[in-house]
């Protein structure tokens, strides 16, 4: 005899009012939380509390055209380290970016001078050469598959004994003539080095192309094809290929677009001194690459933002310029600055661990 047994129909109690079930996955953290877990968000807090600590320790600080000098100085690291943050977002590095910048303006200097030319000939020259450096160090990249760091320390060491052998060979001495009663200088000056006055205080150009060119860079990562292609190749190139990414081109645009910004900082410091010292830059280009890496760019590149980098720009230009505020002895700016900027990295990294931390 067959005995057929029946299921009892499955109960279920339905989630109290006003209950939404989540798990682990799913659950939605605060929003401070999601703010702090931004790396930009942490430099911003590490810029904010080096300018909190100068207002305090030096009272010229707080005077308006402390704080445009401040800027300026600011400015004229945080152009070069745009450029530098997108290339390391795109997962390389330039180690020669100091030295072009120097590069960039004996090109200029030289050949209006020593031919007679209108300064914007050498203008333009010199914005030909630092494109083609940028092109060659990212088709040496793209082509022998070598690290970036080898291939552009290879740049560095050759563009430091250019700078310094045909500056001697062509004017005598370490340094450029002076351009400044040349065809063109004022003009050029209007451009690259010229101020402004906002309330009595002198603003300085290249504050306004920093802001700029910092928005730019901002709207180019987050709103176009161009930015999805830097996190994408900076992320895994070989992946980022196999979908239709033109590596290739991503690659070697990040590294002119670094030789364009030694162009453009380059041409500043000519027109603002008339002349050009051939041995500068040198060091220059890991004032970049660190603003760059305070701001939230990874070693390793698919990540960073170009917001970050002006804060830590401004973190160099408040340290560099509060010391001497302050009345310390220059000898240990240095020293100093390595500490808040090594202070910086770590309450960067404790924010964004804090703020991701379940």
């Amino acid at each position: 005899m067959g005995m057929t047994q029946h299921a009892e129909p499955a109960v279920t109690t339905p989630p109290a009012p006003g209950r939404k079930e989540t798990d682990g996955r799913t659950a939605q953290r605060p929003l401070a939380l999601r703010l702090l877990a931004r790396p930009d968000v942490g430099v911003f807090l590490g810029a904010m509390a080096v300018w909190v600590f100068f207002l305090v320790a030096a009272p010229p600080v707080r005077d308006g055209s402390s704080m445009a000098n401040i800027l300026y100085q600011s400015s004229t690291i945080g152009i070069m380290a745009l450029p530098v943050a997108l290339l390391m977002i795109g997962g390389e590095f330039d180690l020669s970016s100091g030295v072009a910048v120097i590069t960039s303006a004996l090109t200029a200097s030289m050949l209006a001078y020593q031919l007679t030319l209108n300064v914007w000939a050498g203008v333009i020259a010199a914005l030909l050469v630092s494109l083609a450096i940028g092109f060659l160090n990212g088709w040496l990249v793209v082509k022998t598959g070598l690290p970036s760091f080898l291939i552009t320390l290879g740049t560095f060491l050759i563009l430091q004994g250019v700078n310094l052998a045909v500056t001697k060979l062509v004017t005598g001495n370490v340094a450029t003539d002076d351009i400044s009663t040349m065809d063109g200088f004022s003009q050029a000056k209007k451009v690259f080095a010229s101020s402004f006055e906002v309330g009595g205080v002198q603003i300085k150009i290249t504050i306004v192309y920093w802001l700029v060119f910092a928005a730019l860079a901002t709207w180019v990562l987050l709103r176009t094809k161009y930015g999805n292609w830097i996190f994408a190749v900076g992320g895994n190139q070989d992946s980022a290929r196999a979908v239709g990414v033109p590596v290739t081109f991503t690659k070697i645009s990040l590294f002119m677009l670094v030789g364009f910004g030694a162009w453009f900082v380059g041409m500043h410091n000519l027109f603002s001194f008339n002349t050009v010292q051939s041995g500068e830059g040198v060091g220059q280009e890991l004032i970049y690459i660190s603003a760059a890496v305070i701001g939230g760019c990874l070693l390793t590149g698919g990540a960073g933002s170009a917001i970050g980098p002006v804060f830590g720009a401004f973190m160099f230009g408040m340290v560099q310029q509060g010391i001497v505020y302050a009345g310390w002895n220059p000898d240990w700016f240095k020293a100093f600055l390595g500490v808040m900027l090594l202070g910086a990295v770590l309450i960067n990294l404790w924010v964004s661990r804090t703020a991701t931390r379940r």
